[in-house]
């Protein structure tokens, strides 16, 4: 990427497409400088599709059952990906493992969101397993994807107290809007080439950092 230029992001989802939806509203705001190249997924139905294709961008579906291998379906994704020439590619609730041979290339350039205070939660079912062990608060994670299950380098973590009384779909959605804010403010800080994964260590400004940026409640900028 060129500095000055946008962006060129790929997003891919397996659903409802909310993290998406932040991306091209800030986009549209102006206030994210990137391009939005493709949104893949690997459900025809996805809503996230809808979304992209009712903003102009480029879609991409394919079927996991229709490859042999698990292998195979990531190298054809990342294949078709990356005929679109993007920049970064942003995992938004994807919600498969991809292989770690197939991401090698794209080391640096693919991020995640996850709804957990990593490293605590990777994988599924996090809101139940916050509410289960009777944590005090809960968040949401960026980090640096590798073959790792949501164990890439951290980037950033937006954080909410957990409520008594909560069920996991209240804490899902009051943890929503933070985690739309934390993805756009992630990817503004890489689209203005602040931000960068080198030699396994996030990278500010040239800096490493000792643990990752949080984004505080209301903010739209990481500290």
């Amino acid at each position: 990427m060129s500095a000055g230029q946008p962006l060129r992001v790929a997003v891919l989802v397996s659903g409802r497409g909310s993290n998406l939806q932040a991306l091209i509203d800030a986009r549209d705001a102006g206030t994210l400088p990137i391009e939005l190249v493709l949104v893949a997924s690997d459900k025809v139905a996805a809503q996230g599709l809808r979304r992209a294709e009712a903003a102009g961008i480029a879609t991409l579906a394919l079927a996991p059952r229709s490859y042999p291998t698990r292998a195979a379906f990531d190298r054809e994704l990342f294949a078709r990906i990356a005929a679109h020439a993007p920049d970064l590619i942003v995992l938004a609730g994807f919600m498969r493992i991809l292989d770690g041979a197939v991401l090698a290339p794209w080391q640096g350039r693919i991020i995640n969101i996850h709804p957990s205070l990593l490293p605590k939660y990777p994988g599924l079912h996090t809101h139940e397993r916050a509410l289960a062990a009777g944590d005090a608060e809960h968040g949401s994670s960026v980090h640096f994807v590798t073959a790792e299950l949501d164990g890439g380098p951290l980037i950033a973590q937006a954080r909410i107290a957990i409520e008594s009384g909560d069920t996991p779909d209240a804490l899902a959605q009051r943890l929503l809007p933070h985690e739309h804010r934390l993805l756009v403010a992630c990817i503004d800080l890489i689209a203005r080439r602040r931000l960068a994964l080198r030699e396994g260590r996030v990278m500010l400004d040239g800096q490493a950092l000792p643990h990752p940026l949080q984004l505080a409640a209301g903010a739209t900028r990481l500290a």
